[in-house]
């Protein structure tokens, strides 16, 4: 199903063959600042994608896998697809080379820029955030979240009423969760806990949340779980990281 509400999901985010310098220093800043951000690394596979979710950007490392020539010839073809939408290409270069500018930027009119990576990793974050957001890149989300169904190592445990409390998370963002627990504790809405621990695979968090809610789907009650503002910034980086991890998992396994 094509993911084409754009407007309130936000849009993917692609980057097609990315050197070292983008994807070790640029990449993940993106995922920090609440951005949709992917690595794919077959451009015909990518294509495939695209036309499931129209609306996605493009930003294509041009000096990087294919010969000038045939990086032309596929951002041809992206502009020209009309099953994958209008999808915004921009280009990242290393050398800054004026025969290419000319190409991308007048010829070919990439809507995206043409960004030069001969600079520090702060400035070209700064470019492409820029960039991101004159394209409403995050519509009006405004956190990403992870679905962790079938996950076996994603679990959350507190200590509630004497007893500890052990289950398995939902989903998570940077502002709570959802989890279900083998045997109902009844959380009370609004009740507090400050020793929640939270493992994300190989991450083992602390966290202070506030029950939200809870619903039932089919015969397993769901809660909610807010974190207050109280959460270590290093928490909040570590949960982002391993965001972009899952999300990066599951499209890997589009992609192929």
């Amino acid at each position: 199903m094509a993911d084409d509400n754009t407007d309130l999901v936000g849009k993917k985010i692609f980057f097609i063959h990315p050197s070292v310098f983008v994807q070790n220093d640029i990449i993940g800043e993106l995922a920090q600042q609440e951005y949709e951000v992917y690595i794919a690394r077959d451009e015909q596979k990518l294509q495939r994608v695209l036309r499931k979710y129209p609306g996605s950007i493009v930003f294509a490392s041009i000096e990087e896998t294919l010969s000038p020539g045939k990086w032309e010839t596929w951002i041809r073809q992206i502009m020209t697809d009309k099953a994958a939408g209008d999808v915004p290409i921009g280009v990242l270069s290393n050398t800054g080379n004026e025969d290419f500018r000319r190409l991308y930027l007048n010829t070919l009119k990439v809507p995206c820029g043409f960004i030069s990576l001969r600079t520090d990793a702060s400035a070209v974050t700064k470019t492409l955030l820029e960039i991101l957001k004159t394209a409403d890149a995050k519509g009006r989300r405004k956190y990403i979240r992870a679905d962790t169904r079938g996950e076996t190592m994603t679990t959350i445990n507190f200590p509630c009423n004497g007893d500890l409390v052990n289950g398995e998370i939902r989903d998570i963002s940077v502002v709570g969760l959802s989890c279900v627990f083998s045997e109902d504790p009844e959380l009370e809405k609004n009740a507090l806990f400050s020793d929640i621990q939270i493992k994300l695979q190989s991450a083992l968090l602390k966290a202070e949340g506030i029950v939200f809610g809870s619903r039932m789907e089919g015969n397993e009650k769901i809660y909610v779980l807010v974190f207050t503002q109280k959460i270590d910034p290093a928490v909040r980086t570590k949960i982002k990281t391993y965001i972009q991890k899952n999300l990066q998992s599951r499209m890997d396994a589009e992609l192929k």
